[in-house]
């Protein structure tokens, strides 16, 4: 496999800078194709050659996560419009197993017992599955009150393990966030105070409290870790789309600006910093990212995949962690590097670093997982 990264070593860098594409780091990516049941055939570009991708059947390849009961050897991953979750070898075979039919599964996490749970998006409902693949228990997080007959399904889309080990997940449909006690199970609903702020994403901070990013309202927020009232804190950037955040090994939270071409620094006081990342193509746009256990700070960069033209080549960019000193925007000092995805049209959606030291994400677009092998 060729050499599959490139390296930016600019003095200053900003969205408008050239780019050096000279490989300079021995890294490759690799992807594995994930055969889901009832999904429509889908084709990824080859990167080097091709100026149109085509696919066909489009993909739901979402989140992963790996699994510490099986001595971190396995990873779990969600097949959200087919109704199946998979667990997947570090050599890329998987095992599909049927969730109901509906049910639409999208975030998945172990909680702090290793057990694993899935949000059903489709259904309302969060599930603990077994390492059997089967359903154990069910937790009803639609919205139950005087008058709503039926119960509003709130979508639950991101899935949030805080510390005190109670389940958090987004209501993406009703503009709230929840939290499932992690003794009697018993939910409850927090408003988010910006109305359509479509809520993504979250994770616990180092203190405890919450962490959520508002896709079209270009906030972030925070709750309490015992819950109560969100509080939301604007973005600088406006129509952002922050995807996902993540806490850093600095102690403070880190998230991504799918529009904004930005990675975000959150203080404890609220304030955020922002770091352009060098895009490699004008239209690219930024999906999740996630910190190594070396502080260095990876990124998810694609460009969406029109349905016929020319597209670019998608990266997985390395911000060294440098970035952690870093102040006021500025990356002079950060070292960043570019893998080249083998295939097009991969629209990244989840990344993280595997229990094999190396980068692992999920491709959803064309329903492929992939690692940057640097272990």
């Amino acid at each position: 496999m060729h050499d599959m990264s490139m390296h930016h070593g600019m003095d200053h860098m900003d969205h408008g800078a050239a780019i050096d594409t000279t490989p300079c780091v021995a890294g490759q990516v690799i992807e594995y194709p994930l055969a889901w049941p009832g999904a429509a055939p889908t084709s990824g570009c080859a990167a080097a050659d091709s100026t149109h991708c085509c696919v066909e059947g489009g993909g739901s390849t979402h989140e992963l996560v790996y699994d510490q009961r099986h001595g971190g050897e396995v990873f779990w991953v969600s097949g959200q419009n087919y109704d199946h979750i998979a667990r997947v070898t570090l050599d890329g075979q998987a095992t599909y197993f049927a969730m109901p039919k509906g049910s639409l599964p999208h975030g998945i996490k172990f909680d702090l017992h290793g057990q694993l749970w899935v949000t059903f998006e489709g259904h309302g409902q969060l599930a603990r599955i077994d390492p059997d693949g089967s359903i154990v228990r069910l937790v009803d997080v639609r919205l139950h009150g005087p008058g709503i007959d039926p119960p509003i399904n709130t979508r639950p889309h991101g899935l949030g393990i805080g510390l005190d080990g109670a389940l958090w997940f987004t209501g993406k449909l009703t503009n709230t966030v929840g939290r499932v006690d992690p003794h009697s199970f018993e939910v409850r609903h927090y408003a988010l105070p910006t109305l359509g702020a479509v809520p993504i994403y979250l994770a616990a901070a180092p203190d405890g409290a919450m962490w959520c990013t508002e896709l079209t309202s270009s906030r972030i927020a925070r709750i309490p870790a015992e819950g109560g009232a969100p509080v939301e804190i604007a973005i600088p950037t406006a129509n952002s789309r922050p995807i996902a955040i993540v806490p850093g090994p600095d102690g403070r939270m880190w998230f991504g600006e799918e529009a904004g071409g930005k990675v975000g620094r959150v203080e404890a006081d609220g304030s955020i910093t922002e770091f352009p990342v060098p895009l490699t193509a004008a239209n690219a746009i930024l999906a999740g990212l996630a910190f190594d256990d070396q502080g260095n700070l990876w990124v998810q960069q694609y460009v969406s995949p029109p349905p016929s033209g020319p597209v670019a080549d998608d990266y997985i960019v390395r911000l060294s962690a440098d970035i952690l000193h870093a102040e006021r925007g500025d990356l002079s000092g950060v070292d960043i590097r570019y893998y080249r995805a083998p295939s097009r049209g991969t629209v990244m959606h989840r990344i993280v670093q595997g229990p094999d030291g190396d980068i692992w994400f999920s491709e959803l677009g064309i329903n492929r997982i992939g690692k940057v092998r640097i272990a």
